[in-house]
């Protein structure tokens, strides 16, 4: 009743290869597009920007792009922070050396940036793996901060070590700056998040994702049917470090405006970023997006429901959600690994059948 594949039938491997073969799934995906890109907008003030949608869309990406990596080629990193600062401070780069560059070019070439340096730290990926890998990559996140803090040529010999976002304009509206309005902010953001969530999903239903999957199931067995690991495994940290760059990018133009590095990409964003991908679900586009949802709206509710609602003290709750996230990573990595995704599937499967028992 509620969701059923009866009567979708398909006539061409077209028609069963697209992205939502069930009609149900297409009419609710661009139901859900629509509200976004047509309603949203005319509704959102700066409170619901700044707390919940720019920081979930940004998310998003990040999340993305480390589950390209980790999910799907099953290689773990603790690096996303700092490649997300590679892409914040590409941006800065690009902005104040060429003033008269679209912003959006300037994003893509900052996401760019960040699949090299991505790439080169992806190297020890061909020799080592699993904990040993993870080791590396979070030396990669403590060497790029302490990069960007030691050389001052990356913040323009600032005498704080600030960098600021210059205002960019495109067709007379501020994209950037605290001219840009809430929603200029969430339709740049809800832009980028729905180009790139098309590229993950199609990219992972082809023949690089099937290799990132061989390589992640059994690297030895991939390599006997000719799976090219280098190939494999260093197009996974390209890509993956692409979406991660852009996201560090529009962290710091659209999201904070103005960063210190080891404030805010720290190791705690690395591994805030992780846990969006395990409550989410590793290996799943709709995981990537449930995780970064929930993680961002976990701390509001929780904020208005102890501190404004009960009156309790904002440490005592921040320690609260604390407690609550560590709860759930580890319920889910006992009870079900593949998270909020595996039990959407598990609901829609259920629906198929109801009110019959299952």
């Amino acid at each position: 009743m509620y969701y059923r594949e009866a009567g979708d039938f398909k006539t061409s491997y077209r028609k069963d290869q697209q992205n939502f073969p069930i009609r149900f799934d297409r009419v609710h995906f661009w139901t859900m597009m629509v509200l976004a890109f047509a309603v949203i907008p005319f509704f959102i003030n700066d409170y619901w920007a700044n707390a919940v949608f720019v920081p979930f869309l940004i998310y998003a990406i990040a999340t993305l792009g480390l589950n390209i990596l980790t999910g799907y080629c099953g290689q773990v990193s603790l690096g996303s922070a700092g490649f997300m600062a590679v892409g914040a401070y590409a941006s800065y780069k690009l902005m104040t050396s060429f003033p008269d560059l679209n912003f959006f070019v300037i994003v893509v070439l900052s996401g760019a940036i960040t699949a090299l340096v991505g790439t080169a730290f992806g190297l020890p990926s061909l020799r080592i793996k699993g904990f040993y890998l993870a080791v590396a990559t979070l030396a990669a996140q403590f060497f790029l901060v302490w990069l960007f803090n030691k050389v001052p040529w990356f913040y323009n010999n600032s005498a704080s070590g600030q960098i600021s976002v210059p205002r960019r304009d495109m067709f007379g509206i501020a994209i950037t700056g605290p001219e840009a309005s809430a929603a200029t902010k969430y339709l740049v953001c809800l832009a980028i998040v729905f180009v790139l969530g098309f590229i993950a999903r199609n990219l992972t239903r082809g023949r690089i994702g099937r290799s990132w999957m061989a390589i992640r199931d059994m690297d030895f067995a991939a390599e006997i049917i000719g799976v090219d690991p280098l190939r494999a495994k260093l197009s996974a940290f390209a890509i993956s470090s692409f979406f991660i760059g852009i996201a560090g990018s529009l962290f710091f133009t659209i999201y904070l405006g103005a960063v210190e590095v080891g404030e805010a990409f720290g190791i705690e964003r690395s591994f805030l970023i992780l846990f969006m991908v395990i409550i989410g679900g590793l290996g799943s586009i709709y995981g990537s997006f449930a995780g970064a949802a929930f993680l961002v709206l976990m701390p509001v509710l929780l904020k208005n429901a102890l501190v404004g609602g009960l009156g309790w003290p904002s440490d005592v709750a921040a320690h609260l959600e604390f407690m609550i996230m560590g709860a759930l990573i580890i319920f889910f990595l006992i009870v079900e690994p593949h998270g909020l995704a595996r039990l959407w599937a598990v609901t829609k499967q259920k629906l198929r059948l109801w009110p019959f028992p299952y």
